[in-house]
Parts: C-alpha cells; sequence; structure tokens
C-alpha cells in the first residue's frame, strides 16, 4: 500500500474545534454503475426516508452541530447546506441518490448514513501534507462546476502542499483531486467533525467508506482511520 498522506490542523482551525479523521485506501479502482453499488444505494435510500423527517431534520444533533460552525463561520446554513445534510435532504424530497462512480458513491454513501461532511480525493492528485486552516484573503476556490469563488478570509479550507484548495469546509469539494473513472486506484478520504461531534463519530464515517470500497473491491487495503494533529 502506497503511504498514506499527512494530515494536519492549524491552531486557530483548531481552537475552533474543527477537526478531522483521514485514511487511504489503495487498490480501489472507479467504476461507473456498479450492480452492488445501486442495490446498497437503493437500501440506504429506504432508510435515510423511513428515518428522517425533512421538516425537523435541522434539529438533529449532528446536523445543529454542523449548521452552528458555519454560522460561526459567516456561512448561512440555510441557503448552503453542510454536505452530509444535503445528500439526506436531497433523498428525502424524492430526488435520485447522487451516482457517479463506484468510488464517489462509496463516499456519499457513508456521509449520508453517518450526517459527516466526507471528502474523497485521488490519492496521486494530492501533495502532502493536507491542511485544514483559515483561507488566505483573496485566495480563489473552484468547484466542481469550474465556477470560481474568491474567499474572504473567514472560510476554513483543505488544502496539500501545492497550495491547492480541495475543499471548502464543511460543505464543498473541489475538482482538482477529484476521483477519476476509469483511472484512479488509490484514494485520500477525509472526515470533518465540528464541536460537538464525538471524534469516535468522524473516525467511524472514514470507517463506512472504507466498508463500502472493501466490500466492492475485497483486494484492496484500507489503512486504519486516523484523527489529524
Amino acid at each position: 500500500m502506497r503511504k498514506v498522506h499527512q494530515a494536519i490542523i492549524s491552531a486557530d482551525v483548531r481552537s475552533l474545534g474543527i477537526f478531522l479523521a483521514y485514511a487511504s485506501c489503495d487498490g480501489v479502482f472507479a467504476e461507473e454503475r456498479r450492480p452492488d453499488v445501486a442495490t446498497d444505494i437503493n437500501e440506504l435510500i429506504s432508510k435515510l426516508r423511513s428515518s428522517y423527517d425533512i421538516q425537523t431534520l435541522k434539529n438533529h444533533p449532528l446536523v445543529r452541530a454542523y449548521r452552528d460552525i458555519m454560522w460561526r463561520l459567516g456561512i448561512d446554513p440555510t441557503k448552503v447546506r453542510p454536505s452530509s445534510e444535503a445528500l439526506i435532504r436531497r433523498v428525502l424530497r424524492g430526488r435520485p441518490f447522487p451516482s457517479i462512480n463506484s468510488v464517489v458513491d462509496s463516499c456519499n454513501m457513508a456521509s449520508a448514513e453517518s450526517i459527516v461532511p466526507i471528502s474523497i480525493f485521488d490519492h496521486d492528485l494530492v501533495k502532502e501534507p493536507l491542511t485544514l486552516r483559515r483561507a488566505r484573503r483573496g485566495e480563489v476556490f473552484v468547484d466542481f462546476g469550474g465556477r470560481e469563488r474568491k474567499l474572504s478570509g473567514r472560510e476554513v479550507v483543505l488544502s496539500d502542499a501545492n497550495g491547492n484548495i480541495l475543499h471548502l469546509y464543511p460543505y464543498r469539494d473541489s475538482a482538482l483531486a477529484a476521483i477519476r473513472t476509469g483511472k484512479t486506484n488509490c484514494v485520500d478520504i477525509v472526515a470533518y467533525g465540528a464541536p460537538g461531534v464525538p471524534k469516535t463519530t468522524v473516525l467511524e464515517a472514514v470507517r463506512k467508506v472504507c466498508t463500502y470500497l472493501l466490500k466492492y473491491y475485497p483486494n484492496a487495503s484500507c489503512s486504519q482511520p486516523s484523527l489529524a494533529h
């Protein structure tokens, strides 16, 4: 297995109570629409619809925790949802669960199931260390659609050693290290915590992604989930 990328948290972000857990999995292969993934997505959809109500979802302790930290960062979570909440709301509204490829789907299923925002990156497109830090005023974040956003400096971002901003906490990934269907075979998994969210919950969220990937790729190998320091 290739070396797990190191992840660190800046002191000012740590003081906010924000943290992350991470792991790497090697020997996976990002395939489109595997039948076994589709079956698991359908089972998850049924579980989510029987467990949550769209009117009361905002009161769930984990949803509340991520919303609270977004308010502190100057982000209105009634307009921009934490990524895990957005997935659940999509399902509760009767919209299809997003299916991109087997690897991204594994991440999204684990995120919706755990209510923890999770990113998954192509290991070969990231230069370590990964750093969760405050944005620098004027830095530019580019989302999956290619839209650019100039950051104010209040935001928290995940960047790599090249300065590439990979994630805008806790709701949006960039395309800079996106999983490549038919090409990616080693991934970095990052799950994001917030004040009031147990560290064990975030570690378990990473473990859920690994469990899905190992189910679909029994010959893959995953590192043990770790907390960043």
